[in-house]
């Protein structure tokens, strides 16, 4: 039995198009994080498995909820803006169904599409993600926002990538990054991290994603989501630089 355990908080525009890709499960589990748009009301069309919680800004209190209320022996966790192909489906499908016993997870790639735009370079692809696992061996961190899966058992790679939209818009972006960067922040100072040279390490960032992971090569959009990810870096360390001044 093959359960999806799927979080969400205001995703009309998303949750369709995912839930309409996994409807071949044998079970689907939507946690809805507070939701003043129609989510709820497009998520009832697949499942009946809706619980509602507040919408906590760390994410993985309410996604390892989410595969707690889980009832087959794998599950696969997904994001409301990730779609499962007709070919992944039959990849885990197969896996599942013969599986190896010292087998407890498996890393799934991921094709990240930015404004319409399949990124191949910049540290895009394959962009593995730990998001199918057997009930009992997996745990969402709850210290950091996008802190990994941990899995207690051996870990293999499928081939299919799943796919991922993870913007609507510019403005999508920008709230999304001033959230994340907050969060990241947050982490960070509760480590007692310090900033350190923050505008060296944003250039770090986009020299590494952009010259030598190749992101030039994607044209526009890979320059726009390389300047992206090293501004969300530089922000994210100023936010962790006020945090440091407002404490002394």
């Amino acid at each position: 039995m093959i359960s999806v355990s799927i979080i969400g908080h205001n995703e009309e525009k998303n949750i369709e198009r995912c839930l309409e890709s996994v409807r071949w499960a044998d079970e689907i589990v939507f946690v809805d994080c507070a939701s003043k748009d129609k989510t709820v009301e497009i998520a009832k069309k697949y499942t009946q498995n809706i619980f509602c919680r507040d919408n906590n800004p760390n994410l993985n209190i309410n996604k390892q909820f989410g595969i707690e209320q889980c009832k087959g022996d794998w599950i696969l966790y997904l994001d409301p803006d990730e779609v499962v192909t007709e070919e992944l489906k039959n990849e885990i499908l197969f896996e599942v169904r013969s599986p190896k016993s010292e087998v407890k997870g498996y890393l799934i790639p991921r094709r990240n599409f930015y404004f319409g735009k399949f990124l191949r370079f910049g540290g895009k692809y394959p962009d593995y993600q730990l998001r199918l696992f057997k009930k009992g061996y997996a745990k969402f961190q709850c210290k950091n926002v996008h802190e990994k899966i941990s899995i207690n058992g051996q870990i293999l790679k499928l081939k299919f990538p799943m796919l991922h939209y993870p913007y609507q818009d510019i403005s999508d972006m920008l709230k999304k990054s001033n959230f994340y960067t907050s969060r990241k922040a947050e982490y960070l100072f509760s480590q007692n991290k310090k900033p350190g040279l923050f505008l060296a390490r944003a250039g770090a960032k986009f020299f590494r994603n952009f010259i030598i992971k190749l992101g030039f090569l994607d044209g526009f959009i890979g320059i726009v989501i390389s300047i992206m990810d090293s501004y969300n870096e530089l922000i994210s360390l100023l936010k962790l630089k006020e945090l440091w001044e407002k404490k002394c």
